[in-house]
């Protein structure tokens, strides 16, 4: 597809991150983009998505770049530690996420300006990579949920299937990167939340409000596979995760997430 014009202010940075990555990806991997017509035209939205694998994200930035949209993304604070990598995200503007501790609403009311600044933030509520065995999406965090009650953006859902053929889950080498696997993309229409405005401070309604854009998510990906998810998202809680990551902190830690 033709790339359509980047339609918010891009940091020089991030100009030049795209022209340098965007055409090793695109040598790498096949891509199959659709849904791109539902990604609003104007205003601030939202982009909610599916985690398998630690490269994602490029598939996910990929898309909407393609379509105009270059993406903010919410990401775990320990990706900012990393040499190198640390310091290029925050010269593109990425926001650190600070799970399990109070600064985790610093990440929220960042990605909420931005949203009120026309932007496209983008984010995997699950916050790290799915428990479930089938890779189908698991209970999220309710952090989006509560980011679209504040702002009232439009929710997009993002399925995304593929980057785990190429980078597998907690994989440290990619897996015959010159197979040019396909990258599924498809995005599907706003998630309607309009009965939860004006309840941004009640946790039930964020936690409704996630679970809905979690259900659009994993309905996507079910038609992406061929195949019909699990009856009910797999909660890592109940599984009784044994490290930090995996649990956060508690029910009260997933509360501020």
């Amino acid at each position: 597809m033709a790339r359509l014009p980047i339609r918010t202010t891009t940091p020089r940075p991030y100009r030049a991150v795209i022209a340098v990555l965007r055409p090793l990806v695109v040598a790498l991997t096949r891509q199959d983009w659709r849904g791109g017509e539902h990604l609003p035209r104007e205003g601030g939205f939202i982009v909610a998505a599916n985690h398998n694998s630690e490269f994602d994200p490029f598939p996910v930035a990929h898309f909407l770049v393609d379509h105009g949209c270059p993406p903010l993304f919410l990401a775990k604070s320990s990706l900012f530690e990393v040499p190198v990598l640390g310091r290029i995200l925050l010269s593109l503007g990425q926001v650190p996420v600070y799970r399990g501790t109070a600064r985790a609403q610093d990440a929220l009311r960042a990605a909420e300006e931005a949203v009120r600044r026309g932007g496209c933030v983008a984010i995997m509520p699950e916050g790290t990579l799915t428990r479930d065995p089938d890779l189908w999406p698991m209970r999220a965090r309710p952090g989006v949920g509560r980011l679209a009650l504040a702002t009232r953006a439009p929710v997009i859902p993002i399925a995304q299937w593929g980057a785990q053929e190429l980078l597998p889950p907690y994989a440290r080498r990619p897996h015959k990167p010159f197979s040019r696997h396909v990258m599924h993309v498809h995005a599907g229409p706003p998630v309607d939340l309009s009965d939860l405005y004006g309840r941004e401070n009640d946790a039930a309604a964020a936690r409704e409000a996630t679970d809905r854009i979690m259900a659009a998510i994993t309905r996507q990906l079910a038609a992406i596979r061929g195949q019909e998810p699990p009856a009910e998202p797999f909660d890592p809680r109940r599984a009784g995760r044994g490290t930090e990551e995996a649990t956060g902190a508690g029910d009260a830690d997933e509360e501020r997430a």
